[in-house]
């Protein structure tokens, strides 16, 4: 038997438990104040305009919905970064935030097969066998400090200091899972730098945004990789932000030095996809960019 995953299978024994008053803290799941997953306004009324306009359900292209593909790079990166005006971004949809990751993963692992990862300590529990599956070797860096409820800052920037060359430091972009405890502000620019002297991998995994400061205040870190680095993968998840958990949706933006490096990424993320799931579902994503493209479903959102 595989070992039981430790939060969906959380959820296998919450679901089995006949207790009345039984509450589940495993899977991670946002509820109204009656214990319910909420449907968003503005999500049910571009369900329902898309219902009603009788689309049809045709195989989406590799790298997703075009419409879904620029609004998540624009909601990341934001509309003016140079980045993105330089050609220099990458975006594909993806099967959900664990999707992203996935892909994202399977590319640097082809690229740098010697690579090593390294997250922090503690970590969302998905992430280690994610990546031990896709082939790499998965250490920790220093992270958190449960007796001050702290980052051990000092020391994650000291370790990653001395570790392997083109290493891939995983990084949560905002809301840590599973601490909420975050790199900050200037924080951020000993991190980016170490980064750069080492010539790090730095993969963001940016689940929450919305949930921290704010919308933009939250892909900060994001925007900030993209200008001072030349290399960046972020895997976007949008499960939480629109509560659409079910329809797996999510991204993966990939910086590079130039526009003409972002066309080769893409054409192998794209090998990736196909060798992998094909295409991915389009329901949630025509959600997610009617809502984008929409100033009243935006301002609901």
């Amino acid at each position: 038997m595989a070992p039981r995953d430790a939060i969906l299978g959380l959820t296998e024994t919450y679901v089995a438990d006949p207790n009345p008053k039984k509450v589940n803290l495993g899977v991670g799941l946002y509820y109204d104040d009656q214990g319910k997953v909420p449907l968003l306004e503005c999500v049910r009324r571009a369900d329902e305009a898309l219902t009603a306009a009788g689309i049809a359900r045709p195989y989406l292209a590799m790298d997703g919905f075009p419409e879904f593909v620029r609004a998540a790079q624009t909601l990341l990166f934001g509309a003016d970064h140079p980045a993105v005006s330089q050609g220099r971004v990458t975006t594909v949809q993806a099967v959900g935030g664990t999707g992203g990751l996935k892909v994202g993963a399977d590319f640097i692992r082809r690229f740098a097969p010697e690579a090593v990862l390294y997250m922090s300590d503690p970590s969302y529990d998905n992430h280690r066998p994610l990546f031990e599956e896709a082939g790499f070797r998965v250490e920790t860096y220093p992270y958190y400090d449960p007796r001050t409820r702290g980052i051990r800052f000092a020391e994650m920037i000291e370790f990653l200091r001395d570790i392997p060359k083109s290493s891939v430091a995983l990084l949560h972009a905002c809301c840590h899972n599973p601490t909420g405890v975050d790199i900050r502000g200037e924080q951020w620019k000993d991190v980016i730098k170490v980064i750069a002297e080492r010539r790090l991998i730095p993969f963001l995994d940016f689940a929450y945004q919305g949930f921290g400061e704010g919308v933009d205040e939250d892909a900060e870190v994001a925007r900030r990789f993209a200008r001072e680095l030349p290399l960046v993968l972020v895997a976007m998840s949008f499960s939480k932000s629109f509560s659409l958990y079910g329809e797996r949706v999510g991204s993966l933006s990939v910086v590079t030095a130039d526009s003409g490096e972002a066309a080769r990424v893409l054409s192998n993320l794209k090998r990736m996809i196909r060798t992998n799931y094909s295409n991915p579902p389009s329901h949630g994503a025509r959600i997610v960019a009617s809502v984008l493209a929409s100033p009243e479903l935006s301002a609901l959102w």
